[in-house]
């Protein structure tokens, strides 16, 4: 049930082999693997929150889900233990399906905000609980290749959020609609679930043997039944021992494991890649990439939801490279590889949109007036420097200021007009586009193109890889505690990047944004190449023994033993 040892290339031909012989395995790995779907598709589906609220109060309500998710992890870790992974799968789904509810009914932001939490909840306890169940009811010499499925169903969830986003864009309540809807693939894994058994090990530790032999039986073929209960109750026994060796109490196991030379060695490299992978900017592109997009100067909503379809299509692409080269270059090489890919497309980013910010229309006095002075916006009219002014500043000089592009050319003078109804009406009733957001740009083709590549660097590397390295990187007794540790990292700093990406690019600019990120990248990059070894191909009791000595980086990722520090 534990080991090591290099990974089968054939891994996912004997997957597919093993699932075809029988199907009863795919059937527990994809109905828990829901579970990541429901949080690919939260994080797709609040883009349109904007058309009712503020910048600052969207902030709130997309990073109020990743609030509850931290509480959700937390709370998840202690109810897989008391009360199994089919319990804690079927609580999450009840979260998450009032919680969409909640959010399709809410007569105010605030009560958004609750529906928020609730479905955050729902998603933190999946995230840890999905990727266990499978874990424990795979065949061994399948695992991995099953628990992938979680990460490309994430992903998979982002793009059907995009896809039913575009279904419902002209349809009435939209957002409504789109938040609904998310409530189903919950209903329908609740119901699958019910029809499941509980994980053999959970069952095997709570001294239910007949119950965890006979699920066994169901996965395995007959002369493997054995040899499996006896490697389960050996794994079992053994983790009995050691936890009773580092006490039951939660404080009392992560003081034992920071005391740990080789589990503090480990969360360095565990933390730092987490870390990493949400200080890249990677969740601001998935929660906010139609946003982004209509900064670019795309204005149509239906536009900017069919362009961001494409990079959530990339990012489940990415999953499925991942999944086939992980094993044959190495968890390292490829994070590496794939930062140097996101620092170079984040800056050529930040570039771009500066030029754009430069070359945005200017704004015409003429232009403005012949909407009528009520029309004006009124931060233009009072501006002692109205004559320099461009689309770029009339749209940041306040939340009430919109650009009325010119009708034969939308890249000659345009008007700055209030951002009513009455005015946007009028202004595409003369067949001129109207933009809230971002402004006219010869350089939008191109912005949205690096968008692309931004995702093809990422979700290869950092995408998917961080969470295989903290899957290996602890000894087997503080697995739990170093994952969740790690875990909670992750959602923290998901919380940090998320709330405060709108208002940075109200601050500084998308250019500025983009250049802060990676500076962040950057300094990730630095922390991965010193920090974390190369764990492919090798036993977790050579990993051990490898933090245990110590790791030192060189040029060509050899690794070189030292002395512990």
């Amino acid at each position: 049930m534990e080991g090591g040892g290099k990974p089968d290339k054939t891994e996912f031909t004997e997957c597919w082999r093993t699932s075809w012989k029988t199907p009863y395995i795919m059937r527990l790995a994809l109905s828990a693997g829901i579970g990541g779907l429901l949080f690919g598709y939260d994080t797709g589906n609040t883009r349109f929150f904007h058309s009712f609220v503020s910048f600052g109060m969207m902030e709130t309500i997309v990073s109020m889900a990743v609030a509850g998710a931290i509480i959700g992890a937390a709370f998840g870790g202690w109810m897989n233990d008391k009360f199994g992974r089919k319990k804690s799968i079927l609580m999450a789904d009840f979260l998450f399906f009032i919680g969409a509810i909640v959010m399709a009914v809410a007569p105010a932001p605030w009560v958004i905000i609750i529906g928020r939490i609730l479905v955050g909840l729902g998603v933190g306890m999946a995230s840890m609980t999905s990727p266990l169940y499978i874990s424990e009811a795979s065949p061994a010499r399948i695992r991995g290749a099953l628990v992938s499925t979680n990460g490309l169903l994430i992903t998979g969830g982002q793009f059907l959020s995009y896809l039913i986003n575009l279904a419902f864009t002209k349809a009435p309540g939209t957002w409504r609609w789109m938040v609904g809807v998310a409530g189903v693939p919950a209903l329908v894994q609740f119901i699958l679930m019910l029809l499941l058994p509980e994980s053999p090990r959970w069952l095997y530790r709570q001294n239910k043997v007949h119950e965890a032999q006979a699920i066994l039986e169901k996965i395995y073929p007959a002369n493997e039944v054995e040899e499996e209960m006896k490697a389960l109750q050996s794994s079992v026994e053994a983790e009995k021992v050691e936890e009773a060796a580092i006490g039951d109490g939660m404080f009392s196991k992560i003081k034992s494991a920071w005391k740990n030379n080789v589990v503090r060695r480990g969360l360095y490299a565990g933390i730092t890649v987490q870390v990493a992978q949400q200080f890249v900017g990677i969740n601001t592109v998935m929660y906010y990439s139609p946003t982004i997009v209509q900064l670019a100067g795309y204005a149509s909503n239906k536009t900017a939801l069919a362009l961001s379809l494409i990079t959530s299509g990339l990012n489940a692409l990415g999953s499925i490279v991942s999944m086939v080269t992980v094993d044959r270059y190495g968890r390292r090489r490829l994070m590496i590889l794939s930062m140097i890919g996101i620092i170079v497309c984040l800056v050529a980013l930040s570039v771009v949109f500066f030029q754009a910010s430069v070359h945005s229309p200017p704004i015409s006095r003429f232009e403005s007036m012949r909407f009528g002075g009520n029309s004006t916006c009124s931060s233009y009219l009072s501006a002692q420097d109205a004559s320099s002014w461009s689309c770029t500043k009339c749209l940041k000089a306040a939340s009430d200021c919109a650009f009325c592009a010119n009708s034969p050319n939308k890249y000659l003078p345009g008007a700055c007009l209030a951002a009513s109804d009455a005015t946007r009406d009028a202004c595409r009733t003369e067949y001129r586009t109207w933009y809230t957001k971002g402004c006219p740009t010869k350089f939008g083709a191109l912005a949205v193109l690096l968008l692309g590549l931004y995702i093809i660097m990422y979700s290869p590397g950092m995408g998917t890889v961080p969470w295989i390295v903290n899957s290996e990187i602890y000894p087997l007794r503080y697995r739990g505690i170093g994952g969740g540790i790690a875990a909670v990292s992750n959602w923290i700093s998901n919380l940090l990047v998320s709330e405060t990406f709108l208002t940075l690019t109200e601050a500084v600019g998308s250019a500025g944004t983009f250049l802060l990120f990676a500076g962040f990248s950057f300094l990730g990059l630095i922390a991965i190449f010193f920090l974390v070894p190369e764990t492919k191909g090798l036993p977790f009791e050579e990993v051990e023994k490898m933090l245990e000595k110590g790791y030192r980086p060189s040029i060509c990722s050899k690794q070189k033993d030292v002395d512990p520090a």
